[in-house]
């Protein structure tokens, strides 16, 4: 884009008597490396038909398919239609004025010149102002250390991407896999992780998010978060608290994680839970796996939606709970709670 990306250029233009033509660019700003620069050399010569040994050739054409592989097509073709009209007045004042009949002939290898150069500048341009930054973890941890002072760890196969705009008013990032965000404070400028499917948001704070095929989590050690998933409100965890939807879409918990002081053991309470239309085979699963308990309900009601908020209540509340919502009246038999269906 000539405002951004190409800015740092000035082009111009001259026709000589004998109607070759001569391209001269001055870059200004942006600093290349070294190959870059040679390979913009190579390019010129390429382009001013000046005689190029195979070595050469061979060279650019190399380093062509290198970078441009992972280039955002779109963008380079908004770029080069961008700055061919941006140009177009000053061809047209430039090649009538000095050569009136001369600008048709070489108009389009005016045109040419251009988009081949475009092509190599919209590497640079892609790459240093709008490709984001992706981090890795490939077998062991690594720390990567963010522009507004922010750190995080990411465990073996996640995958952290940077845009180029932060840290902006709001500092977002996206995350696929597991990590630990320490999140340098502000009040001003929210800090948000989108994950797979929900996001956290926070002003600062130390958590874990940990994303295992469906289940998600977010563990907070240090400070309060906001937890935004599909379907259930927002969540908002205090420190040694959990957020999970149990690998279930649609739900949402909030688990308590204290330490017992004798034996240092972590002791796990169940402070809410909630689902939203949730079939009742998957409501099951979860209250079994979480309470401890076998849950017995007719099989035609397996698929039926279930919408139930669970805010810290018993055992035995919750199951009445629900079998008041379905309709059922429940029996209970030590730990096995039979919902049937009301005479």
């Amino acid at each position: 884009m000539l405002n951004v990306g190409w800015g740092s250029f000035l082009f111009s233009l001259f026709y000589r008597c004998n109607g070759e033509l001569t391209f001269r660019i001055f870059m200004k700003n942006l600093k290349y490396k070294d190959i870059e620069a040679f390979v913009f050399r190579l390019w010129q010569r390429e382009v001013s038909e000046e005689k190029m040994s195979p070595k050469e050739t061979e060279l650019l054409d190399q380093w062509k398919i290198s970078v441009e592989k992972n280039i955002d097509t779109n963008h380079i073709q908004e770029s080069k239609d961008r700055v061919l009209f941006a140009l177009e007045s000053y061809f047209i004042q430039t090649a009538i004025i000095d050569h009136p009949n001369g600008f048709r002939k070489y108009f389009y290898q005016i045109a040419a010149v251009i988009l081949l150069l475009l092509s190599l500048g919209g590497v640079f341009t892609y790459n240093t102002f709008f490709k984001p930054d992706v981090y890795f973890a490939e077998s062991v941890n690594q720390k990567v250390h963010l522009a507004d002072g922010s750190v995080v760890t990411l465990f073996p196969g996640a995958e952290l991407t940077v845009e180029k705009s932060f840290p902006a008013d709001t500092r977002v990032v996206n995350l696929k896999g597991d990590a630990i965000f320490s999140v340098a404070k502000s009040k001003k400028h929210p800090f948000i992780v989108h994950a797979d499917g929900f996001s956290t948001k926070v002003l600062g704070t130390i958590f874990k998010i940990t994303q295992t095929g469906n289940d998600k989590a977010v563990d907070l050690y240090e400070g309060k978060v906001a937890v935004s998933y599909t379907g259930v409100p927002v969540t908002f965890l205090k420190p040694h608290q959990k957020w999970t939807n149990f690998g279930v879409a649609r739900t949402a918990a909030v688990i308590s994680l204290k330490k017992e002081n004798k034996t240092n053991k972590e002791l796990s309470s169940l402070l809410s839970l909630s689902f939203n239309d949730v079939s009742l085979k998957e409501v099951a699963e979860v209250l079994q796996k979480n309470y401890n308990i076998h849950i017995v309900y007719p099989k035609e009601s397996a698929d039926k939606k279930v919408t139930v908020d669970f805010a810290g209540g018993s055992t035995d509340e919750n199951i009445e709970a629900l079998a008041f919502i379905l309709g059922f009246e429940v029996q209970k038999e030590k730990q096995t709670y039979i919902l049937r269906k009301q005479p």
